[in-house]
This record gives C-alpha cells, sequence and structure tokens, in this order.
C-alpha cells in the first residue's frame, strides 16, 4: 500500500473518532465494534513490514517504542478527559471536551518532534509506525474508558419501589 493511501487512512480513521468524541453517546456492552478501526490500522501497519529502518535497527526500535507510548499515554489522556455520567435510566454516557481536543493536539505535537528527530538522526519512519500508535491509542482509549463507565455504573443504583 502506498504511503499517500496509508495517510489518507490514518487520517481518515482519526477524523472518524475525533469528530465522534464531541458527540454525546451512550455506551453499551452488547457488539459495539470499538476495535475494529484499531484493528485495521494494526493488520496495515504489520502488513507494510517497514517498521524499522534496516540502516538504523536499534534507534527506529527505540522511536517505535516512543511512538507506542505517545500512544498509550494519549489513549489514557484521552480517555481520563472524558466526561462519563449515567442518566436517569442508569444508561452510561460519555462526550469529550476540549481537554480531550487538547490531549489529541499534545500527541500530535509529540509524534510531529518524534518524525523531527528520526529526520535528523537519518532514520526512515514509515506511516506504519504512526499507524500503530493510534490504534495504541484508540485501544487504550475504549479500554480506560470502558473500566471508568462500568465504575460509574456500579455506583448508579435504581430505587427499588415498595
Amino acid at each position: 500500500m502506498s504511503g499517500l493511501l496509508n495517510i489518507v487512512v490514518i487520517i481518515a480513521a482519526v477524523a472518524v473518532v475525533f469528530i465522534r468524541q464531541f458527540k454525546a453517546q451512550r455506551i453499551t456492552s452488547e457488539g459495539k465494534k470499538w476495535w475494529l478501526i484499531p484493528a485495521v490500522l494494526t493488520v496495515m501497519a504489520v502488513r507494510q513490514g517497514s517498521l524499522l529502518d534496516a540502516g538504523h535497527p536499534t534507534a527506529s526500535a527505540a522511536l517505535l517504542a516512543m511512538e507506542l507510548l505517545i500512544g498509550l499515554a494519549c489513549g489514557a489522556g484521552w480517555a481520563w478527559t472524558t466526561r462519563i455520567w449515567t442518566d436517569v435510566d442508569g444508561a452510561v454516557w460519555t462526550k469529550g471536551g476540549w481537554a480531550a481536543a487538547g490531549v489529541w493536539l499534545c500527541g500530535m505535537a509529540l509524534r510531529v518532534g518524534l518524525m523531527g528527530i528520526a529526520a535528523v538522526m537519518g532514520i526512515h519512519q514509515s506511516s506504519a509506525a504512526i499507524m500503530l500508535s493510534v490504534a495504541a491509542m484508540l485501544m487504550t482509549r475504549a479500554g480506560v474508558t470502558a473500566w471508568r463507565a462500568q465504575a460509574v455504573q456500579q455506583t448508579y443504583r435504581v430505587p427499588v419501589a415498595g
């Protein structure tokens, strides 16, 4: 797959998820495909086969590890800055705000910084590293959000009539 197509896929995935975060969404435990976009990004990244620069394997592995750590940190930060609440029926809802958008912007700035470091060092980084980082971010966000939602739902008590 071409680099341009990879970039288009990354931007489309990020745009869909980013825009959806500003809309209140009900969290359900029944079969939502929250894992689909991260899975597609991971498969595309691994299939590309150019995660590491053959000329600089150790340095490119370190940059890839930092890229994944950024993804994990941004996913956790995004999840913790997302508002989670229950409605009168006990359904759990979530909605991201400007703090969550700030986490995204910081993550992008860090990724651009890593790309700059790689360029200065003469290390070729493909879009596969960004795909893995975004997949890690989305999976972490989903996991932490689900964990937080479960805690909110357990504290919700339905009044017993009687």
